[in-house]
């Protein structure tokens, strides 16, 4: 019932939330008579806090339309979606300029899948990773579906389906003049999948960049690991699952719903959470509205959240947090056992931030531990100082000291397998 009940409450408070846009709305329109009352600009604030509070967050969109390169050339971005499974789309952003060398250039660069994690938000989370990759490569990114959004009837989805999927896109796009990123939760399918691919005598990517995730939780364990080892896989059955209620087209399919994700999230950091909502009011009430621009954009992303689906969230509390079965060896996918000590083609670089409380120092590093038949020449570690989980992908630290590292380490797995194939 606890899902039903949520969906009563977002009902009830949803008048709510629009009264209080549209009191605020009122209150701060320069041409209404209602904004020159004393105190107009301290109630809209208070009606425009309870509004944020209150809405229902819906999937962001992209948005990347264009960027400028290097050169300074405006490049023209129109998103398309590549292929769709009932569970994930592809979607590609392809390049445009008007510009002979430009086009080109752009033909001969690189070309990148982003895995973006499949735990709570949605894909638009890495925009600025893809707006940043846009720059020097051709960017996929696998975009993961609310599993309240789809059928029963399409099935269920474990981890294994999770792993077939990362397979499937390698596939289509061409693993022999791939990269692939992964970021948090993926980096363990995406090590799965290319490993199995490899195992089989498949072609495997050209390289894979590993940030902040789970290879190895029982490195510098967070309180994210502490809680999946400290309650038995049934306590998670017992408290998290739910069933989707009628007005979803996925009603009856089991999953662990956003809004109870959501509340992991905050509970996290309660009083970061309360100093920014305040921040927020008091930026009304100045006038600053640069700074309550900024909060509206980041609690757009942060509070929009996706159900995933039961069969896969267990399995990964299973197999990654309390089995940690890839480290030591034991896992198996659909009957074969994951091996990366197979992949030998593909380079390996691994990103870890100072300060990440979700996926500890050392956790993705212990790729290189498993990945034994990868020259040394072609893996690289890097810790990015001060950065916590969000920072090695998103803001200033991602746009000025990640990306031209992953940029360079791409270019470098290139160049060297170019060389290895004159040899």
């Amino acid at each position: 019932m606890l899902y039903q009940l949520h969906e009563w409450q977002r009902a009830f408070l949803g008048p709510l939330s629009h009264y209080a846009e549209a009191s605020a709305r009122m209150l701060t329109d320069p041409n209404s008579p209602l904004a020159q009352l004393p105190g107009a600009q301290r109630m809209a604030a208070g009606y425009e806090l309870v509004h944020r509070l209150g809405k229902d967050y819906e999937k962001p969109a992209f948005n990347i339309h264009s960027i400028t390169n290097p050169q300074g050339n405006q490049i023209a971005i129109i998103e398309r979606l590549d292929l769709e499974t009932p569970f994930c789309q592809l979607r590609r952003f392809k390049r445009f300029s008007d510009d002979p060398e430009t086009i080109e250039k752009m033909k001969s660069e690189p070309v990148v899948l982003v895995v973006a994690p499949l735990s709570g938000h949605h894909a638009t989370l890495l925009r600025d990773t893809v707006r940043s990759l846009l720059l020097d490569h051709k960017v996929y990114i696998t975009d993961w579906t609310d599993a309240r959004m789809i059928p029963a009837s399409a099935g269920p989805f474990h981890l294994d389906d999770y792993v077939a999927t990362i397979e499937q896109f390698i596939r289509h796009i061409g693993a022999e003049s791939l990269h692939v990123i992964s970021v948090c939760q993926p980096t363990v399918p995406v090590l799965a999948a290319i490993s199995l691919m490899a195992a089989r005598g498949e072609a495997t990517p050209r390289s894979m960049t590993m940030m902040g995730g789970p290879i190895d939780p029982r490195r510098s364990p967070t309180s994210v690991n502490n809680l999946a080892t400290q309650q038995p896989l049934s306590w998670f059955r017992g408290n998290v699952i739910h069933t989707v209620p009628i007005n979803y087209p996925g009603h009856g399919r089991e999953v662990y719903p956003g809004f109870l994700q959501h509340a992991g999230f905050v509970a996290m950091n309660p009083g970061r959470h309360l100093s920014s909502h305040w921040d927020f009011y008091l930026n009304l009430l100045r006038g600053d509205l640069d700074d309550a621009e900024a909060h509206r954009k980041f609690y757009d992303e942060y509070n929009a959240v996706l159900d995933m689906p039961a069969e896969y969230y267990l399995d990964t509390i299973s197999t990654v947090f309390q089995q940690f079965l890839l480290p030591r060896g034991l896992w198996e996918v659909n009957g074969e056992r994951v091996n990366p000590a197979a992949i030998k083609r593909t380079s390996l670089l691994t990103i870890e931030g100072e300060l990440d409380d979700i996926s500890g120092i050392g956790q993705t590093e212990a790729a290189h531990d498993l990945c034994t038949g990868i020259p040394t020449a072609r893996r690289a570690h890097r810790v990015v100082e001060g950065a916590g989980h969000y920072g090695i992908f998103s803001g200033r630290r991602w746009r000025e000291v990640v990306y031209p590292q992953v940029r360079d380490f791409i270019r470098r797995s290139d160049m060297a397998l170019v060389s290895s194939k004159r040899a």
